[in-house]
């Protein structure tokens, strides 16, 4: 298994449920593919660099998890096919990105 990082940009016009209903719906397609997931991040509400659809800000998501490489093609094919999402990208982290995201989530538990 190797691990990954997706960050997702949903489209700011959704309420705070509606918005988690997304970010739960795209945890439970990667767990329903035998992926784990190893932490979830919600950013909130930010400006984006350029517009995108003719929206100037967008709620950002990032999920890290660990999946085989099949999985994450049918897990950005439902990104692609969901219209509240804005955009997507997905990373596989090598050895010094996995122990930097790991310690990166430490701090933020202590603080």
């Amino acid at each position: 298994m190797n691990q990954y990082e997706t960050v997702f940009i949903l489209t700011p016009v959704l309420s705070d449920e509606q918005m988690k209903e997304a970010v739960e719906k795209f945890k439970g397609l990667l767990e329903t593919n035998g992926a784990e997931i190893i932490n979830v991040e919600n950013w909130g509400l930010k400006k984006l660099a350029y517009s995108i659809d003719k929206k100037s800000t967008g709620f950002y998501t990032l999920v890290e998890f660990k999946a085989e490489p099949t999985v994450i093609d049918g897990f950005e094919l439902q990104m692609r096919r969901d219209e509240r999402v804005l955009r997507y990208l997905t990373v596989k982290l090598d050895k010094y990105a996995a122990q930097y995201a790991e310690k990166r989530r430490n701090l933020k538990k202590e603080a």
